[in-house]
């Protein structure tokens, strides 16, 4: 791996870790790991009793970090666990929640 390389994966793993530190996206990513299936920015609200916008400002934390994946269909937005980077920079923490 080059040094460009690692630095890169320090600046990504500084990225999950802000974001796995607050209670509340470690509750989304709860929510999302135990239902197993994509789900809207209002079904993961109502679950962790959320406010939107209060739902959108930490997904935007949680994909910015490429921890869950977001597709957007009209008006509404999926999101998903990115398993690839749990698997990558945290294998087995999904199964400790």
């Amino acid at each position: 791996m080059t040094t460009t390389q690692k630095l890169l994966d320090s600046e990504q793993r500084v990225k999950i870790f802000k974001a796995l530190a607050d209670e509340t996206r470690l509750e989304i990513i709860r929510t999302l790991y135990n239902h197993d299936k994509e789900m809207n920015c209002g079904e993961v609200g109502h679950h962790c009793e959320m406010s939107k916008s209060n739902t959108s400002y930490h997904f935007r934390t949680l994909r910015e970090a490429n921890l869950i994946k977001v597709r957007k269909e009209a008006q509404t937005k999926y999101m998903k666990i990115n398993l690839d980077t749990f698997q990558t920079y945290l294998p087995g923490f999904l199964d400790t929640l």
